[in-house]
């Protein structure tokens, strides 16, 4: 990706990121987060949540993914920003499917920088809102 081939309305290719309670389990170790919310079942649902859900930080993570695999480097993204609008739940058989896309929003050439904006949805629903990557473009 060089400077002149960034375009606003660029769409990046998207992805599905699949997420199994396996992953959840892997995240808690990387992160530290053992909150019962991420792996007990009957934690979860006895605070009033659908199922076991995904880590906030575990999907923001997993949505920029497609920024970096765009850019080809994650040591470009200067920025990145989001606000979380609903929970992924995860359920025990089958995992969930997180459907990620992105669009370039803004380029500023001189300072060769560019803001994508990262679309993230579970079951038709937005998971993440103003989710904003802003990117080095060369």
């Amino acid at each position: 990706m060089t400077q002149a081939s960034v375009e606003v309305g660029q769409q990046l290719p998207p992805r599905t990121v699949h997420v199994e309670r396996s992953s959840l389990v892997r995240y808690a170790g990387a992160s530290g987060d053992f909150n019962p919310i991420h792996w007990d079942e009957r934690f979860a649902t006895a605070v009033g949540l659908p199922d076991v859900i995904a880590h906030g930080m575990f999907t923001m993570g997993a949505a920029v993914q497609v920024v970096v695999d765009w850019l080809g480097d994650a040591g470009k993204v200067l920025e990145y920003a989001v606000r979380f609008s609903a929970p992924v739940p995860v359920p025990h058989d089958g995992g969930a499917d997180i459907e990620v896309s992105a669009v370039v929003k803004s380029v500023d050439a001189p300072a060769r920088r560019a803001v994508v904006e990262i679309t993230a949805t579970h079951a038709g629903a937005k998971v993440l809102t103003r989710a904003l990557a802003t990117v080095a473009t060369d």
